[in-house]
């Protein structure tokens, strides 16, 4: 049985569902541990596919239903509906190549994405039935990768204030230490600075908190704040639960977080 992190939806709407994965059992010197769902970060690929089909198993749905995108940290947003369930496997990696984000109608679909410091965050508007995950690095971020999201959710059927949005296990603000070109690009996106970058008292580096420039992003198209939960789980800091490319490396496993409308 895999452990999951339950996000914020159950609580607030029946029959949709998010999680993020942990890393079971955890061994020293061993970056990937037992679960690590993320076919690119360099994992034996055994491993990956028995933790896909035992959250599978878990969950009560197909192997063929746990979808997920080859990310690179861009704010490209793929549907997921019938026409991309009838392309054989070889053409649905190559419509996921990519993408960072995808939305679906469809029930009984498990979306997600693989983090590992970046912010996995997961959309709902139980009313229209429309349902989406997406990863938001600095990058993603800064070119507003959630906005997109919610464009693409009204596209098919949503309504931005009727979205609820939970962000799973990410870097604290205080982990977060970015150089000052980073600081540059949210200041060109137009991000209010004061509200997302602290300097640290003794070294001078600049901390962006990305949990809040997201919920910022949020805002401003739509969903209300009080439809929008942050995680209380830093990858960083919690590093026997969660991946964390700043504590492990890039070659090490993937924290997914998933959504699904039963």
């Amino acid at each position: 049985m895999m452990e999951l992190e339950k996000l914020g939806f159950d609580c607030v709407m029946m029959g949709v569902e998010a999680f993020s994965t942990t890393r079971g059992e955890v061994k020293q010197g061993k970056p990937y541990s037992s679960v690590n769902l993320c076919d690119y970060v360099g994992d034996d690929a055994l491993r990956v596919l028995d933790a896909r089909l035992t959250l599978a198993m878990q969950l009560g749905v197909d192997l063929d239903d746990l979808v997920m995108p080859r990310q690179t940290h861009s704010c490209s947003v793929a549907v997921i509906d019938e026409a991309f369930r009838s392309l054989d496997i070889d053409q649905q990696e190559a419509a996921l190549e990519g993408v960072d984000a995808l939305v679906t109608r469809l029930s009984g679909l498990v979306i997600g994405v693989n983090t590992a410091d970046c912010v996995p965050i997961v959309f709902a508007d139980q009313q229209a039935g429309v349902i989406a995950a997406a990863h938001a690095g600095w990058r993603g971020t800064v070119g507003r990768i959630a906005q997109e999201v919610v464009v693409e959710m009204c596209r098919q059927g949503a309504q931005s204030d009727h979205i609820h949005v939970a962000m799973g296990p990410c870097i604290c603000q205080e982990c977060f230490e970015v150089g000052d070109e980073v600081v540059d690009a949210f200041k060109q996106a137009g991000f209010d600075l004061d509200a997302i970058v602290t300097r640290h008292a003794a070294t001078g580096k600049a901390h962006i908190d990305l949990r809040a420039a997201n919920s910022a992003v949020l805002s401003s198209a739509g969903v209300p704040a009080a439809q929008i939960t942050e995680s209380r789980h830093c990858s960083r800091c919690e590093p026997a639960r969660f991946f964390s490319a700043r504590r492990l490396g890039i070659n090490s496993g993937r924290t997914f977080t998933g959504i699904y409308r039963k």
